[in-house]
């Protein structure tokens, strides 16, 4: 089977539901956008979220595909930095306990941590992030030998505050051949990125993945679909996420439309990860594209079953039978 590399921001998320807005309207979080904050309204906000009762999980985007892709069976690797502390050493723990092989580095500030409100009917995610020592993640600690003997390279937008860090991990990843995917991470962070986005997608990246607002973002058009094959012009393969409403994969001139696999959402948050680590292990798999989003589709129906991001046994046992289903209709 072949093998995955992540590198993204090395997270602990604190997980709350929130009864209603007024703790987004309270501290100026747009509902459904990732904001950055610095470290003490980071702590303020913590604060208040502990007395609603949250849910601490090992997290960040590239970090929770990363994790899906070892319990597939992938051989999976992660680069990012952590802080001296306890946080720190629940990240890396909780990375060795799902088989991932670790590249954590220490940082001088304390782990990072992304504070992750569930607001509304739909289970909409709001994101307050402290980096901490995440953000000390720099060029120069890349070094070649991380990225040998991998065959995929998975990155998160998230680490756009740091376009040189990007660059060079993309250049490096390529020069050892990797295929490169991207996940676009925050229609924000999209914004305020877009014509370094560009250029990384159209220079290195093979696959992209976006949910509906980052696509629009990126492209500036309104329709998913307009912006898939847009998105699609400069690179292998690109997936456009609509929620509730299933997604839609282009390579080429081939283009699919996935249902949205049945599942009961209480908690959207790592919906798109999972996605990307499903896909990425059918891709590795040689299915055909439709098999590949299916299947990301399958996995993150059962991560929205659960609070935070990660899936317990026995939703993993079904999504493994219902995969292999699929894959059998796909060698009639």
């Amino acid at each position: 089977m072949k093998s995955i590399l992540g590198i993204g921001n090395a997270l602990t998320d604190i997980l709350a539901i929130l009864p209603d807005e007024s703790l987004l309207q309270k501290y100026h979080l747009p509902k459904g956008s990732m904001q950055h904050v610095d470290m003490e309204t980071g702590d303020k906000i913590w604060a208040a979220l502990k007395p609603l009762g949250v849910h601490y999980v090992a997290g960040g985007s590239a970090a929770n595909t990363i994790t899906c892709t070892s319990i597939f069976g992938m051989r999976s690797g992660f680069i990012g930095k952590v802080g001296d502390d306890e946080l720190g050493h629940l990240f890396k723990s909780d990375q060795e306990q799902y088989g991932v092989k670790s590249t954590l580095l220490k940082g001088v500030h304390s782990s990072g941590r992304s504070m992750v409100f569930v607001t509304g009917a739909n289970a909409e995610r709001t994101f307050a992030v402290y980096l901490g020592a995440a953000l000390e993640l720099v060029p120069e600690d890349l070094k070649p030998e991380y990225f040998e003997g991998y065959d995929y390279f998975h990155i998160e937008g998230y680490l756009v505050q740091n376009q040189f860090l990007i660059r060079k991990a993309v250049q490096m990843a390529k020069e050892a051949g990797c295929i490169i995917s991207l996940d676009m991470a925050s229609y924000n962070v999209v914004e305020s990125n877009n014509a370094f986005l560009h250029d990384i997608v159209e220079k290195y990246v093979d696959i992209v993945f976006a949910n509906e607002t980052e696509a629009k973002a990126f492209t500036k058009l309104e329709d998913p679909r307009e912006s898939l094959a847009e998105i699609a012009k400069l690179c292998k393969t690109a997936i456009v996420e609509v929620g509730k409403d299933g997604s839609y994969v282009r390579s080429g001139d081939e283009e699919h439309y996935i249902e949205c696999w049945p599942g009961k959402a209480v908690d959207a948050t790592g919906a798109g990860d999972t996605y990307a680590a499903g896909f990425l292990y059918a891709h590795s798999m040689g299915l055909p594209l439709k098999a590949c989003g299916e299947i990301g589709s399958i996995i993150a129906a059962k991560v929205v079953e659960v609070i935070g991001t990660k899936i317990d046994i026995p939703r993993w046992r079904d999504a493994k039978a219902e995969i292999k289903q699929l894959i059998e209709k796909y060698k009639v």
